[in-house]
Order: C-alpha cells, then structure tokens, then sequence
C-alpha cells in the first residue's frame, strides 16, 4: 500500500513531464501507467521520484522513435475539442499553460532534442541526469537542447519593428474572430482583402476563395467557435497562426499586409499535409 501512495503522490508530475513529451494526454497516461508495471518489478529504489521520472522518459523516447510523421488533427476534432470534458488530472497539465502552438513546434523535433529540452528547459533536470537517457554525454546533450531551442524560438524573417505591427494586427484579428465581431475583424482587413482555403478543411457550400472585406469578414466571423483553438506563432519566419485541437497541427494561417503592416490584405488557410509540412513553424516568444 505504501509504494501505491508514493506512486500516486507522483503521478500528477510524471504525466506534466509525459504530456509534454509525447503532446498527448492519452498517451502520456499510458507510459506512466507503464513505468507502474515496471516499478512492481524492480528492486529496492532510493530515489522513487527520480527514479520514476528517468523510467518515464524512457519510455517517451521509446514511443517518440517510433512515431514514422510529424502527429496532425482529424478536422472532425474541431468540432469536439471546445467541449472536452478533462479528468482532474487533465485539468491540471492544461492549467500549467502549455499552448498549443508550443505542442506543434515540438513535434518537429527529433526525439532527443524533445527530451533533453523538455527536460531541461521546463523541468530544470540537470544535463548530466538527461545524458544516460539520451545515449548521450553532458556536453552533447547541452547541444541538443541548444538546437532544440533555436528550432522553438526560430528566426524571424522579417525586422522586429515589422513583427511587432504583423502581431498587433494579427492579434487584434484572431481577438475578433474569437468573439464573432464583424466590426472589429473589418477594422484590419484591407478593403480588398482576399482568403483561400486548402479543400482539406472546407465545410459544405464553403468557397475556397473569397474577395472583399465584407465577404471574408462574414466567413471568418462565421467560425468564431473553431478560432477558440487558434494561437498566435512564428510562421515561415512572420505572424501567422495555427489551429491545433488536442495539440496536433490541423491548419495555418499565412498573412501579407499592407505597406505599413496595419491591415491584413490576404491570408491563406494552409491545411494539405504536404503544404503543412513545408512550413517552418515556431513559438511567437512574449518579447515579439
């Protein structure tokens, strides 16, 4: 009975670590739910937290290796995300502010890249516990973790005067199209603004291109509920957007603007696979 109290005193900390390993609270009950097995199978253990911590990860790795592509969302998704019910459990890692975009970003990670970041960038763990996990020494393990921030943060494309104005106005769009304010979303669209819509995702009666801020405003307005899923990122290097339900890539949403970057004169809503596969995506930092 002891050792299942000291078990479950973990588990909340295990499935934080597995969740953002793995980016899936299914799948992060299962390799803790594994490393249980495993623990009624080992010997005397000093450190049962550290212990429990290093048998999780090993079995992240396991399934990350495994995986053949980069994870993305069926469409059907949109419409049952917005209503999850979560376990208390569920309901803990999600308060713990882990965005979706952050989820996409990791998933085009290689799979020792996730784990020492994530490891040691969210959970402080010393690059020489990671180095064992890893297959690695300390010193090689920093450098993975180093890459994998880079790859995160990514390069902005543009000058950080223009990314500011990209992300004011992008910002002040997805805010509108969140709450269904066709005032507001006309307010940063050029008059002539145009949208297209990968085939991927159109709804029935749904055009793939519309011209005009009147028509594009009213047909973004009209998802307002699947904007509630949108977030902010780096993409190809400029603020764009993504849509992830559940933390799996669905679409992106590529933007130009006008001259001085204060109305958005056409985006794109990129949701083939191929397409999403080209693009360069990454977390749009607070300091942008």
């Amino acid at each position: 009975m002891e050792l299942t109290e000291a078990f479950e005193a973990e588990r909340t900390k295990l499935e934080a670590v597995a969740y953002r390993l793995l980016g899936s609270h299914t799948e992060a009950e299962d390799a803790v739910q594994e490393a249980w097995i495993r623990l009624g199978r080992a010997d005397h253990i000093d450190n049962l937290g550290g212990w429990l911590r290093t048998v999780v990860t090993r079995i992240c790795l396991d399934m990350l290796r495994g995986r053949k592509i980069r994870p993305v969302a069926d469409p059907d998704d949109l419409d049952q995300t917005p209503t999850v019910r979560r376990t208390p459990e569920e309901e803990a890692l999600v308060a713990d502010s882990v965005s979706r975009a952050l989820l996409v970003v990791l998933d085009t990670l290689e799979p020792a890249e996730r784990i020492a970041f994530v490891l040691h960038d969210m959970f402080a763990v010393p690059f020489a516990q990671i180095a064992p996990i890893v297959e690695r020494n300390p010193v090689t393990t920093k450098k993975l973790a180093s890459r994998a921030r880079q790859k995160v943060q990514g390069t902005p494309s543009v000058p950080n005067g223009e990314l500011s104005r990209q992300r004011r106005v992008v910002s002040a769009f997805l805010d509108a199209a969140r709450a269904g304010d066709l005032q507001a979303i006309l307010a940063v669209l050029d008059p002539d603004v145009v949208r297209r819509v990968d085939a991927a995702v159109l709804s029935p009666g749904m055009s793939a291109e519309l011209r005009g801020a009147r028509a594009v405003a009213e047909g973004t307005a009209a998802l307002a509920a699947r904007s509630q899923l949108a977030e902010l990122a780096l993409v190809n290097g400029e603020v764009g957007v993504v849509l992830a339900p559940q933390g799996k890539l669905l679409l992106a949403l590529t933007f130009t603007f006008t001259g001085e970057a204060d109305r958005i004169m056409s985006y794109d809503v990129v949701a083939d696979p191929d397409r999403l596969s080209r693009l360069s995506l990454a977390v749009l930092s607070a300091e942008r």
